[in-house]
């Protein structure tokens, strides 16, 4: 998909299918962008229905409410939001693990239908690919409160990024700190866009030493 220009004024192409994104930069350099560029981009397959957007916007809903419209799921991390089940009071972490293990009941789903068949899934209206996008990823991984919650968060999404990629179950993050400490399934994202880093050392993290 084409989401952005290059240094020389060619167009930059983000391959979504069959891999899962990190976004990484400092505040303020632009992991936003990246994630309304890529958003832009499947505007034409999420009006037909070949992609539904899971968006997990742990800022309170300031980065990506604007887009509500175009999400199949949107948690925000608003403790009066109701939850999947109607709720209202639900904690709103307890909410970010469900949608993320919902993810991965449609991951094993089609790990049943797709066994022995295809090695990676086709989109089609019947069976969208599914972007879960989550703006600032730490705040799922490393500063969430509820320990049970944390837990859930942790296991389904290190299962959604080591399985889902074949059958359609994709991850965008973002995040502003890669150390392992904060992002302890950074390796498992395939693809990493490094931005404006706050430290030399972050550069390695992200892109591999050399």
């Amino acid at each position: 998909m084409p989401v952005a220009l290059c240094e020389d004024g060619t167009t930059y192409r983000l391959r979504l299918l069959g891999t899962h994104v990190l976004v990484v930069g400092a505040t303020g350099s632009g992991k936003g962008s990246v994630i309304w560029s890529t958003l832009h981009a499947l505007g034409p397959a999420i009006r037909d229905r070949l992609v539904s957007v899971w968006c997990l916007d742990p800022k309170g809903g300031m980065e990506l409410a604007p887009g509500q419209r175009l999400f199949a799921r949107f948690v925000y991390g608003d403790p009066d939001q109701p939850d999947s089940n109607g709720t209202v009071g639900t904690a709103y972490e307890v909410e970010f693990a469900r949608v993320l293990e919902d993810a991965v009941a449609v991951m094993r789903r089609r790990q049943a239908t797709l066994r022995g068949i295809t090695r990676l899934h086709t989109p089609t209206t019947t069976e969208p690919l599914i972007l879960v996008v989550v703006d600032e990823i730490a705040s799922l991984t490393a500063y969430v409160v509820d320990r049970d919650a944390k837990r859930r968060i942790a296991a389904a999404l290190s299962l959604l990024l080591s399985q889902g990629r074949a059958v359609g179950v994709l991850v965008v993050g973002a995040v502003q700190d890669p150390r392992k400490e904060i992002l302890t399934v950074r390796d498992l994202f395939p693809t990493r866009i490094a931005l404006r880093l706050s430290e030399p050392d972050h550069v390695g993290l992200v892109l591999g030493q050399g």
